[in-house]
C-alpha cells in the first residue's frame, strides 16, 4: 500500500514524522536508490527500497511504549555530534530502536515518551488541547499579575503568536514556582515565554502529559505503559 514517506519513517521506529519531514527535506532519504525531497511523495513499505541515511528501514514487528524521567544534562535526540549524552543512554535493556516523542531541552527534567510507535507519537505531539502537558517552572523575581496574564493569552516569540495557557501560583516566595499548562510545544517555548517579561527560568520540570502523572517514577528511571494507557492515549484524536 502506497503511503506517505515520512510516515512510513516514523512507522520504522527512526523519529517522529516531522522529523521525518526533515530528514526528505535534507536529501537523506532514498526510494530505490533515488533521492526523494518532495514532503508528499509516497512508496510502498512491501514493495520499495526506502533508505535514511543509506540504511534500508526496517519495521518492527513489537510496538514499543516507554514513559521516562529524564534528567537534567540528556539530549532528547539518538545521537550527539559533541558525545553528549541522550535520553537512549537510560534505557538499559531495551534492545529495540525507540525515539522520544517531542523534547525536553538539555537542562529541564521530566516526564518523556519514547516509542517505535510513528502514529502514537503523531497523536502525542500534535498541537491541540487533546494532550495538554504540564511543567512546572522555577522563574527569576516575582512576575506581575498583569504579565502573566499576557502569556496565559498568547505571546508572540520569534514572530509566530502562541497558544493561550494556564499559568497558577504554586508557591508563592521571592523566586516563585509556578504550573504551566500547554496545548502546543514549541522549541524553548516557556522559557522564551518568561524571558520576554523579564523573569527567566531557573529550573523547568514536566510533571504531566495529557493524563499520564508518575510522581513515583524516579529521575532517570523508565517503565513500560501499561496496556490501558496505551489504549487511552490511542483514543485521543487531535484538535479536540
Amino acid at each position: 500500500m502506497m503511503e506517505r514517506l515520512q510516515k512510513l519513517i516514523s512507522q520504522a521506529g527512526i523519529c517522529s514524522r516531522r522529523k521525518a519531514e526533515e530528514l526528505i527535506a535534507a536529501g537523506r532519504v532514498t526510494v530505490n536508490g533515488t533521492a526523494v525531497t518532495e514532503l508528499g511523495s509516497k512508496a510502498d513499505s512491501q514493495r520499495d527500497h526506502i533508505k535514511v541515511d543509506g540504511k534500508r528501514l526496517q519495521f518492527p514487528d513489537e510496538k514499543i511504549y516507554l514513559l521516562l524521567n529524564k534528567p537534567k544534562g540528556y539530549l532528547c535526540t539518538l545521537s550527539d555530534p559533541q558525545g553528549r549524552p541522550t535520553v537512549t543512554d537510560l534505557l538499559k535493556g531495551v534492545s529495540q530502536r525507540v525515539f522520544p516523542v517531542g523534547r525536553l531541552d538539555y537542562s529541564s527534567e521530566g516526564l518523556l515518551l519514547l516509542t517505535n510507535d510513528g502514529d502514537f507519537a503523531n497523536v502525542i505531539a500534535s498541537a491541540g488541547d487533546h494532550c495538554p502537558k504540564t511543567y512546572l517552572a522555577k522563574v527569576k523575581g516575582v512576575p506581575a499579575p498583569d504579565a502573566l496574564k499576557r502569556l496565559t493569552s498568547g505571546i508572540s516569540v520569534d514572530g509566530k503568536r502562541l497558544a493561550p495557557c494556564k499559568i497558577s501560583t504554586i508557591k508563592d516566595v521571592d523566586n516563585p514556582w509556578l504550573s504551566i499548562t500547554l496545548i502546543e510545544g514549541k522549541n524553548n517555548q516557556i522559557r522564551k515565554m518568561f524571558d520576554r517579561i523579564g523573569h527567566s527560568v531557573v529550573k523547568l520540570k514536566r510533571i504531566q502529559i495529557g493524563f499520564l502523572r508518575d510522581p513515583r517514577l524516579k529521575p532517570g528511571d523508565f517503565r513500560r505503559l501499561a496496556p490501558e494507557e496505551v489504549k487511552r492515549f490511542k483514543t485521543l484524536r487531535p484538535g479536540k
